[in-house]
Protein backbone atom coordinates (compact mmCIF):
# COMPACT_ATOMS: atom_id res chain seq x y z
CA UNK A 1 0.00 0.00 0.00
CA UNK A 2 1.53 3.34 -0.86
CA UNK A 3 2.75 5.42 2.10
CA UNK A 4 0.01 8.30 3.13
CA UNK A 5 1.86 12.05 3.91
CA UNK A 6 0.49 13.63 6.90
CA UNK A 7 0.55 17.46 7.13
CA UNK A 8 -1.26 20.36 7.79
CA UNK A 9 -1.72 23.72 6.74
CA UNK A 10 -2.51 25.46 9.55
CA UNK A 11 -0.56 27.59 11.86
CA UNK A 12 -2.05 27.70 15.46
CA UNK A 13 -0.55 26.95 18.74
CA UNK A 14 -0.36 23.59 19.74
CA UNK A 15 0.41 20.89 22.67
CA UNK A 16 3.42 19.12 22.44
CA UNK A 17 2.51 15.37 23.40
CA UNK A 18 5.70 13.43 23.71
CA UNK A 19 6.23 10.45 21.13
CA UNK A 20 7.01 7.97 23.87
CA UNK A 21 4.14 7.90 25.42
CA UNK A 22 1.79 7.73 22.06
CA UNK A 23 3.86 4.84 21.16
CA UNK A 24 4.02 3.20 23.91
CA UNK A 25 1.40 3.94 26.51
CA UNK A 26 -1.49 5.27 24.98
CA UNK A 27 -2.87 2.07 23.45
CA UNK A 28 -2.37 -0.08 26.92
CA UNK A 29 -4.52 2.86 28.85
CA UNK A 30 -7.61 3.59 29.21
CA UNK A 31 -8.97 6.21 27.02
CA UNK A 32 -10.25 8.39 29.76
CA UNK A 33 -7.38 8.71 31.33
CA UNK A 34 -5.46 9.68 28.18
CA UNK A 35 -7.99 12.70 27.74
CA UNK A 36 -7.00 13.65 31.46
CA UNK A 37 -3.11 13.26 30.78
CA UNK A 38 -3.71 15.71 27.25
CA UNK A 39 -5.53 17.81 29.32
CA UNK A 40 -3.31 18.35 31.67
CA UNK A 41 -0.12 19.08 28.76
CA UNK A 42 -2.77 21.48 27.41
CA UNK A 43 -3.21 23.21 30.83
CA UNK A 44 0.95 23.70 31.14
CA UNK A 45 0.36 26.13 27.95
CA UNK A 46 -2.18 28.47 29.98
CA UNK A 47 -2.23 30.96 32.62
CA UNK A 48 -5.61 29.55 34.16
CA UNK A 49 -6.22 28.11 37.48
CA UNK A 50 -5.75 24.74 37.66
CA UNK A 51 -7.79 22.31 40.42
CA UNK A 52 -9.11 18.70 40.37
CA UNK A 53 -12.92 20.26 40.25
CA UNK A 54 -12.49 22.07 37.18
CA UNK A 55 -10.63 19.38 35.18
CA UNK A 56 -13.44 17.11 36.23
CA UNK A 57 -15.78 20.04 35.35
CA UNK A 58 -13.98 20.15 31.46
CA UNK A 59 -14.02 16.65 30.91
CA UNK A 60 -17.59 15.74 32.27
CA UNK A 61 -16.22 13.21 34.86
CA UNK A 62 -16.11 12.93 38.98
CA UNK A 63 -13.41 14.16 41.25
CA UNK A 64 -12.99 10.50 41.74
CA UNK A 65 -12.51 9.78 37.94
CA UNK A 66 -9.68 12.42 37.98
CA UNK A 67 -7.79 11.28 40.71
CA UNK A 68 -7.85 7.45 39.30
CA UNK A 69 -6.60 8.64 36.51
CA UNK A 70 -3.71 10.85 38.07
CA UNK A 71 -2.74 7.80 40.48
CA UNK A 72 -2.87 5.14 37.52
CA UNK A 73 -0.16 7.81 35.86
CA UNK A 74 1.63 7.77 38.42
CA UNK A 75 1.94 4.56 38.70
CA UNK A 76 3.19 4.23 34.69
CA UNK A 77 5.71 6.80 35.94
CA UNK A 78 4.42 9.32 33.71
CA UNK A 79 3.40 11.90 36.38
CA UNK A 80 4.08 12.61 40.48
CA UNK A 81 1.60 13.63 42.82
CA UNK A 82 2.31 16.21 45.65
CA UNK A 83 1.47 16.71 48.80
CA UNK A 84 1.12 18.81 51.28
CA UNK A 85 1.73 18.77 55.46
CA UNK A 86 -1.98 17.76 55.22
CA UNK A 87 -1.74 14.99 52.84
CA UNK A 88 -3.74 17.25 50.26
CA UNK A 89 -2.93 16.95 46.64
CA UNK A 90 -0.92 20.02 45.96
CA UNK A 91 1.11 20.07 43.03
CA UNK A 92 1.05 17.83 39.90
CA UNK A 93 4.82 17.23 38.01
CA UNK A 94 5.16 16.00 34.73
CA UNK A 95 8.36 13.20 34.46
CA UNK A 96 10.31 12.96 31.49
CA UNK A 97 8.72 10.94 28.98
CA UNK A 98 11.71 10.77 26.50
CA UNK A 99 12.52 7.13 26.69
CA UNK A 100 10.09 3.98 28.24
CA UNK A 101 12.70 3.21 30.45
CA UNK A 102 11.02 6.14 32.63
CA UNK A 103 7.96 3.96 33.56
CA UNK A 104 10.52 1.37 35.60
CA UNK A 105 12.51 3.87 37.13
CA UNK A 106 12.12 5.02 40.72
CA UNK A 107 9.96 8.53 40.46
CA UNK A 108 11.73 11.40 40.10
CA UNK A 109 11.41 14.29 42.65
CA UNK A 110 9.95 17.31 41.27
CA UNK A 111 10.04 21.09 42.58
CA UNK A 112 6.27 22.93 42.79
CA UNK A 113 5.69 26.51 43.71
CA UNK A 114 5.47 27.42 47.59
CA UNK A 115 2.22 27.59 49.44
CA UNK A 116 0.26 26.90 46.50
CA UNK A 117 -3.92 27.62 46.40
CA UNK A 118 -4.69 24.75 44.46
CA UNK A 119 -2.83 21.76 42.69
CA UNK A 120 -0.58 23.01 39.99
CA UNK A 121 1.58 21.25 37.20
CA UNK A 122 5.01 21.65 36.42
CA UNK A 123 7.19 19.53 34.18
CA UNK A 124 10.54 18.02 34.03
CA UNK A 125 9.98 17.17 30.11
CA UNK A 126 11.68 21.03 29.13
CA UNK A 127 7.45 21.18 27.38
CA UNK A 128 7.13 24.47 29.44
CA UNK A 129 9.63 26.05 31.73
CA UNK A 130 8.32 25.81 35.59
CA UNK A 131 9.47 27.99 38.43
CA UNK A 132 11.29 26.55 41.04
CA UNK A 133 11.52 26.89 44.81
CA UNK A 134 11.39 24.46 47.47
CA UNK A 135 11.03 21.11 46.92
CA UNK A 136 7.83 18.94 48.36
CA UNK A 137 8.58 15.10 49.22
CA UNK A 138 5.99 13.19 47.20
CA UNK A 139 3.49 11.18 49.69
CA UNK A 140 2.31 7.43 49.09
CA UNK A 141 -0.48 6.87 47.70
CA UNK A 142 -1.54 4.37 50.35
CA UNK A 143 -1.82 5.98 53.91
CA UNK A 144 -2.99 3.12 55.74
CA UNK A 145 0.34 1.07 57.35
CA UNK A 146 1.41 -1.62 55.32
CA UNK A 147 0.99 -5.31 56.31
CA UNK A 148 4.73 -6.30 55.01
CA UNK A 149 7.75 -4.19 55.21
CA UNK A 150 8.36 -1.65 53.10
CA UNK A 151 11.38 -2.21 50.15
CA UNK A 152 13.77 0.10 50.03
CA UNK A 153 14.17 2.24 46.92
CA UNK A 154 17.34 0.43 45.73
CA UNK A 155 15.07 -2.95 46.34
CA UNK A 156 12.55 -1.38 44.32
CA UNK A 157 14.23 -0.39 40.97
CA UNK A 158 15.52 -3.47 41.31
CA UNK A 159 12.08 -4.90 40.69
CA UNK A 160 10.69 -2.28 38.51
CA UNK A 161 13.79 -2.84 36.04
CA UNK A 162 13.10 -6.52 36.10
CA UNK A 163 11.38 -7.45 33.04
CA UNK A 164 9.13 -10.19 34.42
CA UNK A 165 8.14 -7.89 37.63
CA UNK A 166 7.65 -5.25 35.56
CA UNK A 167 5.23 -7.22 33.83
CA UNK A 168 3.87 -8.91 36.62
CA UNK A 169 2.25 -5.25 38.03
CA UNK A 170 0.96 -4.52 34.38
CA UNK A 171 -1.05 -7.51 34.47
CA UNK A 172 -2.29 -7.68 38.23
CA UNK A 173 -3.65 -4.28 37.35
CA UNK A 174 -5.46 -5.45 34.37
CA UNK A 175 -7.16 -8.13 36.24
CA UNK A 176 -8.06 -5.44 39.26
CA UNK A 177 -8.85 -3.11 37.07
CA UNK A 178 -7.70 -0.15 38.73
CA UNK A 179 -3.71 0.61 39.97
CA UNK A 180 -1.65 -0.28 42.30
CA UNK A 181 -1.02 1.35 45.67
CA UNK A 182 2.09 1.13 47.48
CA UNK A 183 0.91 -1.26 50.09
CA UNK A 184 -0.13 -3.70 47.17
CA UNK A 185 3.27 -3.24 45.63
CA UNK A 186 4.64 -4.19 49.00
CA UNK A 187 2.46 -7.49 49.47
CA UNK A 188 3.19 -8.25 45.38
CA UNK A 189 6.76 -7.95 46.08
CA UNK A 190 6.36 -10.50 49.45
CA UNK A 191 4.69 -13.35 47.64
CA UNK A 192 7.79 -13.06 44.93
CA UNK A 193 10.75 -12.34 47.46
CA UNK A 194 9.32 -13.49 50.57
CA UNK A 195 6.80 -16.83 49.71
CA UNK A 196 9.67 -17.27 46.70
CA UNK A 197 6.47 -17.69 43.84
CA UNK A 198 7.23 -17.15 40.26
CA UNK A 199 5.13 -14.81 38.46
CA UNK A 200 3.59 -17.68 36.99
CA UNK A 201 1.98 -18.46 40.32
CA UNK A 202 1.23 -15.58 41.60
CA UNK A 203 -0.48 -14.48 38.03
CA UNK A 204 -2.65 -17.79 38.49
CA UNK A 205 -3.15 -16.58 42.37
CA UNK A 206 -4.82 -13.41 41.26
CA UNK A 207 -6.53 -14.74 38.11
CA UNK A 208 -8.33 -17.52 40.45
CA UNK A 209 -9.55 -15.00 43.20
CA UNK A 210 -10.68 -12.57 40.75
CA UNK A 211 -12.65 -15.18 38.86
CA UNK A 212 -14.59 -16.15 42.16
CA UNK A 213 -15.00 -12.30 42.73
CA UNK A 214 -12.37 -11.51 44.91
CA UNK A 215 -10.77 -8.48 43.58
CA UNK A 216 -8.67 -7.19 46.91
CA UNK A 217 -5.38 -7.89 47.53
CA UNK A 218 -5.98 -8.15 51.41
CA UNK A 219 -7.81 -11.25 50.21
CA UNK A 220 -5.55 -12.54 48.05
CA UNK A 221 -2.50 -12.63 50.46
CA UNK A 222 -4.29 -14.57 52.91
CA UNK A 223 -5.10 -17.30 50.17
CA UNK A 224 -0.96 -16.98 49.02
CA UNK A 225 -0.33 -17.51 52.70
CA UNK A 226 -2.34 -20.53 52.84
CA UNK A 227 -1.13 -21.71 49.82
CA UNK A 228 2.42 -21.34 51.14
CA UNK A 229 1.65 -23.23 54.73
CA UNK A 230 0.52 -26.02 52.44
CA UNK A 231 3.86 -25.53 50.62
CA UNK A 232 2.82 -25.08 47.43
CA UNK A 233 4.93 -23.54 45.11
CA UNK A 234 3.94 -24.73 41.69
CA UNK A 235 0.85 -23.80 39.72
CA UNK A 236 0.04 -27.78 38.86
CA UNK A 237 -0.28 -28.11 42.41
CA UNK A 238 -2.42 -24.93 43.18
CA UNK A 239 -4.92 -26.70 40.68
CA UNK A 240 -4.52 -29.70 42.39
CA UNK A 241 -5.20 -28.49 45.38
CA UNK A 242 -7.80 -26.29 44.45
CA UNK A 243 -10.01 -29.04 42.49
CA UNK A 244 -9.30 -30.95 45.52
CA UNK A 245 -11.22 -28.30 47.97
CA UNK A 246 -13.97 -27.71 45.35
CA UNK A 247 -14.76 -31.50 45.59
CA UNK A 248 -14.88 -31.41 49.28
CA UNK A 249 -17.18 -28.43 48.94
CA UNK A 250 -19.47 -30.13 46.43
CA UNK A 251 -19.38 -33.53 48.77
CA UNK A 252 -20.69 -31.63 51.81
CA UNK A 253 -23.48 -29.51 49.80
CA UNK A 254 -24.60 -32.75 48.46
CA UNK A 255 -24.49 -34.45 51.63
CA UNK A 256 -26.66 -31.82 53.45
CA UNK A 257 -28.72 -31.49 50.43
CA UNK A 258 -28.06 -28.04 49.60
CA UNK A 259 -28.86 -26.69 46.49
CA UNK A 260 -29.48 -23.15 44.49
CA UNK A 261 -26.76 -21.23 46.45
CA UNK A 262 -23.08 -21.10 47.50
CA UNK A 263 -21.30 -22.13 50.33
CA UNK A 264 -21.20 -19.06 53.29
CA UNK A 265 -17.86 -17.73 54.25
CA UNK A 266 -18.22 -19.36 57.61
CA UNK A 267 -19.37 -22.47 56.26
CA UNK A 268 -16.48 -22.16 54.35
CA UNK A 269 -14.15 -22.17 56.95
CA UNK A 270 -16.05 -24.56 58.98
CA UNK A 271 -15.26 -27.51 56.28
CA UNK A 272 -11.51 -25.59 55.87
CA UNK A 273 -11.37 -26.27 59.41
CA UNK A 274 -12.64 -30.14 58.96
CA UNK A 275 -10.04 -30.69 56.16
CA UNK A 276 -7.09 -28.79 56.81
CA UNK A 277 -6.69 -28.19 60.82
CA UNK A 278 -8.68 -31.94 61.85
CA UNK A 279 -6.92 -33.57 58.88
CA UNK A 280 -10.68 -35.75 57.89
CA UNK A 281 -11.34 -36.91 54.25
CA UNK A 282 -14.40 -36.39 52.97
CA UNK A 283 -15.66 -39.89 53.67
CA UNK A 284 -15.46 -38.75 57.45
CA UNK A 285 -16.72 -35.56 56.61
CA UNK A 286 -19.45 -36.85 54.63
CA UNK A 287 -20.60 -39.48 57.62
CA UNK A 288 -20.94 -36.48 59.98
CA UNK A 289 -23.16 -34.65 57.77
CA UNK A 290 -25.55 -37.69 57.31
CA UNK A 291 -25.85 -38.00 60.75
CA UNK A 292 -26.33 -34.18 61.57
CA UNK A 293 -29.06 -34.84 59.07
CA UNK A 294 -30.44 -37.76 61.42
CA UNK A 295 -30.39 -35.95 64.45
CA UNK A 296 -31.61 -32.53 63.44
CA UNK A 297 -33.42 -33.16 59.93
CA UNK A 298 -31.75 -29.83 58.76
CA UNK A 299 -27.83 -29.25 58.03
CA UNK A 300 -26.68 -27.78 60.61
CA UNK A 301 -22.83 -27.01 60.28
CA UNK A 302 -22.27 -26.21 63.73
CA UNK A 303 -23.98 -29.82 64.83
CA UNK A 304 -21.29 -31.20 62.23
CA UNK A 305 -18.72 -29.38 63.97
CA UNK A 306 -19.07 -30.49 67.20
CA UNK A 307 -19.55 -34.54 66.07
CA UNK A 308 -15.86 -34.03 63.92
CA UNK A 309 -14.61 -31.68 67.22
CA UNK A 310 -15.25 -34.98 69.18
CA UNK A 311 -14.34 -37.62 66.57
CA UNK A 312 -10.86 -35.15 65.85
CA UNK A 313 -10.49 -35.23 69.93
CA UNK A 314 -10.45 -38.95 70.10
CA UNK A 315 -8.43 -39.77 67.25
CA UNK A 316 -10.37 -40.71 64.53
CA UNK A 317 -8.35 -41.17 61.34
CA UNK A 318 -10.63 -43.67 59.47
CA UNK A 319 -14.20 -44.86 59.14
CA UNK A 320 -13.14 -48.45 61.24
CA UNK A 321 -12.14 -45.97 64.32
CA UNK A 322 -15.89 -44.35 64.23
CA UNK A 323 -17.39 -47.59 64.64
CA UNK A 324 -15.09 -48.33 67.74
CA UNK A 325 -16.18 -45.53 69.33
CA UNK A 326 -20.06 -46.29 68.35
CA UNK A 327 -19.37 -49.78 70.07
CA UNK A 328 -17.42 -47.97 72.80
CA UNK A 329 -20.38 -45.59 73.49
CA UNK A 330 -23.34 -48.65 73.58
CA UNK A 331 -21.67 -50.79 75.95
CA UNK A 332 -21.02 -47.67 78.24
CA UNK A 333 -24.81 -47.14 78.55
CA UNK A 334 -26.12 -48.18 82.17
CA UNK A 335 -27.99 -51.51 82.22
CA UNK A 336 -29.63 -51.15 85.50
CA UNK A 337 -32.41 -49.50 84.49
CA UNK A 338 -33.67 -52.29 82.38
CA UNK A 339 -33.93 -54.78 85.28
CA UNK A 340 -35.91 -52.67 87.80
CA UNK A 341 -39.68 -52.55 87.52
CA UNK A 342 -41.63 -49.42 88.78
CA UNK A 343 -44.86 -49.98 90.28
CA UNK A 344 -47.11 -46.79 89.98
CA UNK A 345 -50.64 -45.66 90.08
CA UNK A 346 -51.95 -43.46 87.95
CA UNK A 347 -53.62 -40.21 89.17
CA UNK A 348 -57.22 -40.46 87.72
CA UNK A 349 -60.79 -40.66 89.03
CA UNK A 350 -60.96 -44.20 89.52
CA UNK A 351 -58.31 -44.99 91.99
CA UNK A 352 -57.84 -41.81 93.58
CA UNK A 353 -58.51 -42.64 96.98
CA UNK A 354 -57.20 -44.67 99.95
CA UNK A 355 -57.23 -48.47 98.11
CA UNK A 356 -58.98 -51.20 100.97
CA UNK A 357 -56.85 -54.14 102.51
CA UNK A 358 -58.30 -57.39 102.69
CA UNK A 359 -56.87 -60.58 104.57
CA UNK A 360 -58.40 -62.90 102.17
CA UNK A 361 -57.66 -66.29 104.69
CA UNK A 362 -59.91 -64.91 107.76
CA UNK A 363 -62.57 -64.02 105.13
CA UNK A 364 -62.47 -67.66 104.10
CA UNK A 365 -63.04 -68.69 107.54
CA UNK A 366 -65.59 -66.54 108.32
CA UNK A 367 -67.76 -67.83 105.27
CA UNK A 368 -67.22 -71.31 106.27
CA UNK A 369 -68.67 -70.89 109.89
CA UNK A 370 -71.68 -68.84 108.29
CA UNK A 371 -72.60 -71.62 106.06
CA UNK A 372 -72.08 -74.41 108.80
CA UNK A 373 -74.41 -72.53 111.10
Amino acid sequence: MQDITLHTNNNIAATLVPNVFIDELMADANGEYVKIYLYLLRCMNTAEGFSISGMADKLDHTEKDVKRALNYWEKMHVLQLEYDANQQLSGICLLDSSSLEVRRAVPVTCASPAAPMAPTVSTVSGIVPAPVSQSVPAASAGTGTARRPSYTKDQMRSFQTNEATCDLFFIIERYIGHPLSATDYDTILYWYDGLHFSTDLIEYLVESCVDKGHKSLRYMDKVASSWADASITTVESAKCAANMHSQLYYGVMKAFGIHGRNLADYELKLVDKWSKTYGFDSAIIGEACKRTLQATSQPSFQYADSILENWHQNHVQKPEDIALLDSAYKRSKPTAARNVTVSRSGSNRFNNFSQRSYNYDQLEKQLLNSSAQ
